[in-house]
């Protein structure tokens, strides 16, 4: 009997985004321009969970990433921080399976990265699954690609961008554009 998916047919179902150059596969694919997004739920420096109806109302640049307490990830949390005081009304949620304490020591203590909400996938990676970003093989397996996705007022997906090189930041000028 034929397996109901091949290899090929799998990996058509899949993104594909480089690590040093090595392709490396997501779960999925990201959500659509135009669709509903799927909710999301993460754990804040607090220890509260956090879920996308808490920010019912906002317009939501949501950015995945493998680690804020890389150098890359960090830059991009800055970035955002500083360029999102011009749009009022707007929020950063940046998800990563750091944990809640790292998340605090890089973006408080260490870089002061205030207008950005960090939240960690420690209790569930689901979020990351949803959105088609969870690595599935490399050495980065079970961590997040590096993604942004740009929401409206009611959650539908404005822009998106998965990130062709995880080591690279990612394009800040289209994103902050669709908000506009």
């Amino acid at each position: 009997m034929r397996p109901l998916y091949s290899k090929k047919n799998i990996r058509r179902l899949m993104a594909e985004v480089k690590l040093k150059g090595t392709p490396v596969h997501t779960n999925g694919k990201l959500p659509s321009k135009g669709q509903k997004a799927p909710n999301i739920s993460g754990v804040d420096t607090d220890l509260k969970e956090k879920f996308l109806t808490d920010f019912k109302g906002k317009k939501k640049i949501i950015c995945f990433v493998p680690s804020l307490d890389t150098s890359v990830c960090s830059t991009s949390a800055q970035k955002f921080s500083e360029s999102i005081k011009k749009y009022p009304g707007t929020i950063v949620l940046y998800l990563s399976v750091d944990t809640p304490f790292a998340l605090k020591r890089v973006c408080v203590a260490e870089n002061n990265i205030t207008q950005i909400t960090p939240l960690s996938l420690v209790r569930s990676k689901k979020p990351a699954e949803d959105y088609g970003v969870l690595l599935k093989d490399g050495p980065l397996a079970g961590i997040c690609a590096r993604a942004v996705v740009v929401l409206d007022e009611n959650d539908q997906v404005l822009y998106t961008q998965l990130v062709d090189e995880i080591t690279r930041e990612p394009d800040y000028d289209q994103a902050l554009k669709a908000l506009t």
